[in-house]
């Protein structure tokens, strides 16, 4: 239909573009079906050139073919369209300048130019559109897929909350079995009419104000849902309705019920069992505990925080003294020492400051994380000291202090022998208080010989009330004096019974107007000794604390002093 008779018998026309991209686009089905059609309509219109015009075609179409097989490995383009576009052309030209009937008609001459660059614009123009409808139809084909094949609920409204279209899963969550049924439907003809109106009310309030709906949670056939609505505008801007994306999070919701029925189950318990739990990553970090691993410890029980390092928990050990059995030397040594056996399974017991026992259970998980438990062992720890202790216990209780009930001086005798003799073994810190009452002569000259027995004791009282273990003798050791011996005690911990004695007896505010004090208060001498000083001259215990003594009255009395039988040390400490 597009031939016009240029010569009698010869034809123009633009149907080599179409054979060609025919070919290139159809492959050899497509360009043999218009070939065949093409050729017909030739061979009836007839003519002198009706060979050459069919041999033309035939030559555009197997063009066209030729680029479909070079190509079909990888998609077309622009390029490959040009290229095929230039090829009719030449074909074209190459047919006017040889083909008999063509030559002797001077079509070439005549109207090559035209009839060639037509045919090549024809062919990349049409080339061009078909390659646009091909990706056109591929992102239909991807969206339409994706949209119907969504795992979740995908659904576009109109301006009256009406559907316009669904894909499969909202179909199936609905119970019905095709899109179309659907289709103008709402979700008054889907759900009860309370929740249908809410929900009605929530779009329309999008579509209104524009305002995109993110994540709104909805309950709807018994699945827990969450919704996301925007509004659809058209070219002008205005609102046409509105499109959803709705996800089933049913199995997620459950699982975040049932996690967090979990933890608080898991909260509960850690909250309320007895010891305490804490867990270390392989660097050394708490990465969990309990409050009653918190409170186990009080002094450190600051430092035992989620993300702190156990060398700044054992540093702040140090600090605080919370622990009188840490060795006197380098901190930072004990703390590199106690850091590196943090990962290693082992059982321990500590002594806090204030007497009180602590087991410590470590146990190495295969990831490399350290989880301790602590008990509060006290009880059981004094009494197995009690027991081991009873012998001798009762042997005291035999040779008391008449007026005081504390053991006398030759049990005492007794017991320091064998106490030196048995820290001197282990290798232990053995520390000892000599307590003298200031002024006690003049109170008794005062106040008269009952009250001066009242005080010895109150005085007494408030040293048995200062130490805690079993294993710490208090005794009379003559007149208003007497001594206390700490076993498996540091100076540290010794100065720490003595503050608490000058503060009990202090806190009974028995009055003294003899004294400079205006009170009953008492001097007290502290020595510490350990290893070759225990084994070899034990007495010197003795000596140095009666000096230490004699050292706090001559130096105004009401105050402690420690002498150590080691290399010459000495702390004053003013109590009044």
């Amino acid at each position: 239909m597009l031939a016009i008779e240029f010569h009698p018998g010869i034809y123009i026309d633009l149907r080599f573009a179409p054979l060609a991209l025919a070919g290139m686009f159809g492959g050899p089905i497509a360009a043999g079906l218009a070939l065949s059609m093409a050729a017909a309509f030739r061979f009836v219109v007839g003519g002198t050139a009706m060979v050459d015009g069919i041999t033309t075609m035939a030559a555009a179409a197997g063009i066209g073919m030729a680029g479909h097989f070079w190509s079909r490995k990888r998609s077309l383009g622009l390029l490959d369209v040009a290229l095929l576009g230039l090829a009719v052309g030449g074909v074209l030209v190459v047919s006017m300048a040889l083909l008999p009937t063509l030559v002797i008609a001077h079509v070439l001459s005549g109207v090559g130019f035209p009839l060639t660059a037509l045919n090549c614009m024809a062919t990349a123009l049409g080339g061009f559109v078909l390659l646009k409808t091909q990706q056109w139809e591929l992102e239909r084909s991807i969206l339409v897929t994706a949209f119907s094949q969504s795992p979740d609920y995908l659904y576009v409204k109109d301006r009256n909350s009406r559907f316009i279209t669904v894909n499969e899963n909202m179909t199936r969550l609905f119970r019905f079995r095709s899109t179309a049924e659907m289709t103008g439907l709402s979700d008054f003809n889907l759900l009860s009419r309370p929740l249908a109106e809410e929900l009605y009310y929530l779009e329309q309030q999008v579509m209104d104000t524009g305002v995109p709906l993110i994540d709104s949670n909805e309950l709807i056939e018994g699945r827990c849902l969450l919704a996301s609505k925007v509004p659809v505008r058209d070219k002008q801007g205005r609102v046409i309705g509105l499109a959803g994306v709705t996800r089933d999070v049913t199995e997620r919701t459950t699982l975040e019920r049932e996690l967090r029925e979990s933890k608080n189950l898991l909260s509960h318990a850690m909250a309320n069992m007895s010891d305490g739990i804490a867990m270390y990553d392989s660097r050394g970090f708490l990465i969990f505990c309990n409050e009653q691993y918190r409170s186990a410890f009080p002094l450190s029980g600051d430092a035992r925080v989620v993300g702190a390092h156990i060398s700044d928990i054992l540093r702040r050990i140090i600090e605080t003294g919370e622990r009188p059995d840490i060795p006197d030397g380098d901190p930072e040594e004990w703390i590199k020492a106690a850091s590196t056996s943090l990962h290693s399974n082992k059982d321990e017991e500590v002594q806090l400051h204030n007497g009180d026992w602590r087991s410590i259970r470590t146990r190495l998980a295969e990831d490399g994380t350290a989880m301790a438990v602590v008990s509060n062992i006290t009880a059981t720890k004094e009494a197995e000291i009690a027991l081991r202790l009873s012998a001798e216990q009762l042997k005291n209780l035999a040779e008391t202090d008449g007026l005081t009930g504390m053991v006398n001086r030759r049990a005492f005798d007794e017991a320091f022998a064998r106490e030196t003799a048995g820290s001197a073994r282990k290798n232990t810190p053995f520390s000892l208080l000599m307590v003298d009452v200031d002024r006690f002569k003049a109170y008794n000259d005062t106040y008269g010989h009952p009250a001066g027995d009242q005080c010895l004791r109150t005085v007494s009282k408030c040293l048995r009330q200062s130490v805690s273990r079993p294993a710490d003798i208090v005794a009379r050791y003559g007149g208003e004096e007497f001594v206390v011996f700490l076993p498996d005690t540091s100076a540290k911990g010794a100065m720490i019974v003595a503050e608490q004695f000058a503060r009990r007896l202090g806190q009974e505010n028995i009055n003294h107007s003899g004294s400079e004090f205006g009170r009953v208060t008492a001097s007290i001498g502290i020595s510490c000794a350990t290893g070759a000083v225990l084994r070899t001259n034990p007495n010197r215990l003795l000596t140095e604390a009666d000096a230490a003594l004699y050292d706090a009255k001559s130096q105004g009395r009401n105050r402690i002093l420690a002498h150590s039988p080691n290399p010459e040390r000495h702390a004053l400490k003013d109590v009044g």
